[in-house]
């Protein structure tokens, strides 16, 4: 029998290179854990060390740092494939970044980027799992805003595992990697990153994933992850080259997303899965699609179902500039302070008309205005089996106040005079003098205003204005349909959907078609309409289509050449 062991794998050798062990104690390799020593130097070169040892014997290697805080100042670690880092747990092994040494200097925990070090997929990283530890980014401060300032911010990642990571307050995005290919994000938490992102500037995410890099298959999964009050989008994909296929094979799975300006997005992603997920409490929308991406290419042909989407400041559901195809389908969509489903221009990217958009099955109810409401072009588009009931929440009209029965405090106004109707001013503007704020519910005394940004302690634009001055807050608008058509809508079929109002009297009509909008040979047919003020109002002719089947009480006859009969159904 020979003497020698045989290779178990072309490549690896059956032992490892001498003096660079497989299981590597961190404190036993020169960093200390004590929260004063920088650590940093330590961790890059046992990160070095390991990861020629992988070059040399292709065997993967651990770093395990045991509980303690870890300092990393004024430099980030250029990372290395075949090299893990694992902690001991979330509030046990602390990594925390910091650059008092150099303010202009971005301090990741760890990165690899195609600009600094030549990340691409022909050198990419593989073999990399980071699991079980938290990333503070507080003590990373600039006077400018510095998009490399993330927690970890890795390019060209396959086969990565990242798991259990509480990353918070970073100047950047918290979680920025990007090209992850056959990878699982998984239980990452994130919290109020992007503090240094005045809302204009790339990142300020909590999980950014830049997609785009491998071709037209990019296999990740973002799955049971946490993201609440990061400065830009709680979870979001953006593609990173206009000139390459927007990749398919990206879901996201069970995430929630709180108190971000987005909840998640689809900046570019073809066929992204958004499933199970709860955004809730985001200051303009819970789920975007646009082309506010760098690249300005929206997503398309995505599925956003059964997904929770409550509270948002502005919008539930908020789509913009993609051609479609786009599903979405058995949502709650909620309370939110504007729409429940928006069809919009965003960004600057594709303005054609949006074709086969299916909103189905979702469940539309107590948003502040208008239950649906389409603001752009829509071609085969499909409205079916939706329950859109006592929208048009936000039914107050204008109020004034001050003197002796008014105080502010951060979060909110009272005014013991006032006796307003429940939420009737969610979503407007309070001006008092200088100072403004957005309201995010009332009731009949009180207005809790929501944040001024993801992240911050007031929700005025400056200091709290002083008791008892003087307040204002608009009219509601006149009309709040649960579903609105202000675009032209092209064999658009809406059917078989609950527009109702229960007694709230608060949702005005069942539809509306504004006149700027039209219905071009749309299929309007077995929609309940009861309980509406007005069940459907065309403000202009309608062209030839069919409608028939539409049961509501009341109708109103504009007079510009269309008649209607006494169920809603008009008479082209």
């Amino acid at each position: 029998m020979s003497g020698h062991a045989s290779q178990t794998a072309s490549g690896v050798r059956p032992y490892p290179v001498a003096g660079a062990p497989l299981l590597c104690d961190a404190r036993e390799h020169g960093l200390t854990g004590d929260g004063t020593t920088n650590d940093q130097p330590a961790l890059a070169a046992l990160v070095d060390r390991l990861g020629d040892a992988f070059t040399a014997d292709g065997r993967a290697r651990v770093i395990y740092c045991p509980p303690g805080v870890y300092a990393i100042r004024d430099a980030g670690t250029v990372w290395r494939s075949g090299v893990s880092l694992m902690g001991a747990g979330p509030g046990a092994t602390r990594f925390v970044l910091s650059n008092e040494g150099d303010r202009s200097q971005a301090v990741p925990l760890a990165f690899y980027t195609a600009q600094l070090h030549g990340a691409s997929p022909d050198r990419h990283l593989a073999y990399c799992t980071f699991a079980d530890f938290e990333i503070d980014g507080s003590g990373v401060a600039g006077a400018q805003y510095n998009p490399l300032s993330k927690g970890l911010g890795l390019q060209y990642v396959t086969g990565g595992l990242f798991r259990n990571l509480f990353i918070h307050h970073t100047a950047a995005t918290g979680f920025g990697c990007d090209f992850l290919q056959d990878t699982l994000v998984q239980a990452v938490r994130v919290l109020e990153c992007g503090r240094l992102d005045n809302g204009m500037e790339m990142g300020g995410a909590g999980i950014g994933v830049g997609i785009g890099g491998w071709g037209p298959m990019e296999r990740l999964t973002i799955a049971h992850c946490v993201a609440v009050g990061n400065a830009t989008n709680g979870i979001f994909l953006e593609m990173q080259h206009p000139d390459r296929p927007q990749p398919r094979g990206i879901r996201i799975i069970g995430c929630h997303a709180e108190a971000n300006r987005f909840g998640i997005s689809d900046w570019g992603a073809d066929g992204l899965i958004v499933t199970g997920c709860t955004m809730t409490g985001n200051l303009e929308a819970g789920f975007q699609v646009s082309a506010k991406g760098t690249t300005g290419i929206p997503g398309k042909g995505g599925l956003l179902t059964d997904c929770v989407i409550d509270g948002n400041l502005r919008d539930g559901v908020n789509i913009g500039n993609t051609g479609g195809p786009y599903t979405v389908r058995g949502n709650r969509i909620t309370g939110n302070g504007r729409y429940g489903y928006h069809h919009q221009d965003l960004g600057d990217g594709d303005r054609a008309v949006a074709e086969e958009i299916v909103i189905e099955s979702n469940d539309i109810w107590g948003n502040s205005l208008d239950g649906i409401r389409l603001d752009r072009p829509l071609r085969d588009a499909v409205i079916i089996n939706n329950r859109i009931r006592n929208n048009g929440r936000q039914c107050a009209g204008a109020a004034s106040g001050g003197g002796e029965s008014v105080r502010y405090a951060q979060n909110s106004l009272v005014d013991q005079r006032a006796d307003w109707p429940a939420d009737g001013h969610r979503g407007k503007v309070l001006r008092v003098g200088h100072w403004y704020a957005v309201v995010a519910a009332n009731d009949a005394t009180t207005l809790t205003l929501a944040p001024i940004r993801p992240g911050s302690a007031s929700s005025w634009n400056a200091d709290t204005p002083p008791p008892k001055a003087p307040y204002e807050l608009p009219a509601a608008p006149a009309d709040r349909p649960g579903i609105t058509v202000n675009a032209t809508a092209d064999a658009v079929t809406i059917r078989g959907n609950l527009i109702r109002d229960t007694k709230s009297r608060t949702q005005t009509h069942g539809i509306r078609i504004t006149d700027r909008g039209s219905c071009v040979n749309c299929y309007v047919v077995e929609n309940d309409l009861d309980g509406n003020q007005i069940a459907i109002q065309p403000d202009g002719p309608l062209a030839a289509g069919y409608w028939d089947g539409n049961h509501g009480d009341q109708v109103r006859n504009p007079g510009r050449g269309v008649d209607a009969d006494r169920d809603g159904q008009p008479v082209v």
